[in-house]
C-alpha cells in the first residue's frame, strides 16, 4: 500500500468527502493527512475473514452488538491523531451513529498477508489501542492456521495460538477453534 502523490496533507473532511460512496469501490486509508490505497486480498484472505464474520454474527445475532467487514472503517481521533482504517472485520456494541464509520469497535481482526503484516503488527496495532472501547485486537495469517492476539486485559501483550488450539474473544464472549477458522485449508 503506498501513499497517494500527493504533496500536501489531506483533512479527515476532505478525505471522508471523497471517500464515502467512492464509484470505483477502490478504498483508501487515512493516517494523520496522509492516505494510502488498500491492497488487494486474496481468497484465503477473503475465506479467513468471512469464517471469522461469520461465526461473530452467528454468535451475536439477537444482542446490541453489531459485526462489520471491510467495507466499514473505523475512525481514531485523539488530540493530534486522526486515521481512518478498514479492518477485515470488527465489532462494535456501542450506538454508532456515523454511517461511513465506527468510533467504538471492542474487536478488530485484520488477516495477515505478505504486504500488510508488518503495518499491521505495529502501525495499527498503535493505532488500534488508543481506541478506549478497544477490547481485543486479533491477527490471522491467511497461509496458515494461526492467529495473534492482543488484549487491552493484559496489557497488550501478544497471545499465540496454533492448530489444534481454541481462543476465547472475551470481548463477545466467544470460545473459537483456530482449526473452525481455516476449514478452507483443508
Amino acid at each position: 500500500m503506498g501513499a497517494l502523490p500527493k504533496s500536501s496533507c489531506v483533512s479527515p473532511e476532505e478525505y471522508l468527502l471523497g471517500e464515502n460512496d467512492r464509484p470505483d469501490g477502490q478504498k483508501y486509508e487515512y493516517v494523520n493527512g496522509q492516505i494510502y490505497a488498500m491492497a488487494g486480498a486474496s481468497r484465503g484472505h477473503n475465506q479467513l475473514s468471512m469464517a471469522f464474520a461469520g461465526l461473530l454474527f452467528l454468535h451475536l445475532r439477537g444482542s446490541r452488538c453489531q459485526v462489520f467487514q471491510s467495507d466499514m472503517k473505523v475512525e481514531i481521533q485523539t488530540f493530534n491523531d486522526t486515521r481512518y482504517y478498514y479492518p477485515d472485520v470488527q465489532v462494535t456494541c456501542e450506538d454508532e451513529t456515523a454511517s461511513h464509520f465506527n468510533q467504538s469497535p471492542c474487536l478488530v481482526i485484520e488477516v495477515l498477508s505478505g504486504s500488510t503484516a508488518r503495518k499491521d503488527r505495529t502501525e495499527k496495532l498503535a493505532g488500534y489501542r488508543m481506541i478506549p472501547t478497544l477490547q481485543e485486537y486479533v491477527l490471522c495469517s491467511q497461509d496458515t492456521p494461526y492467529v495473534e492476539m492482543y488484549r487491552r486485559s493484559n496489557e497488550w501483550l501478544k497471545e499465540s495460538y496454533t492448530e489444534g488450539k481454541t481462543f476465547t474473544l472475551v470481548s463477545v464472549g466467544l470460545e473459537m477453534a483456530v482449526d473452525d477458522l481455516y476449514t478452507f485449508l483443508r
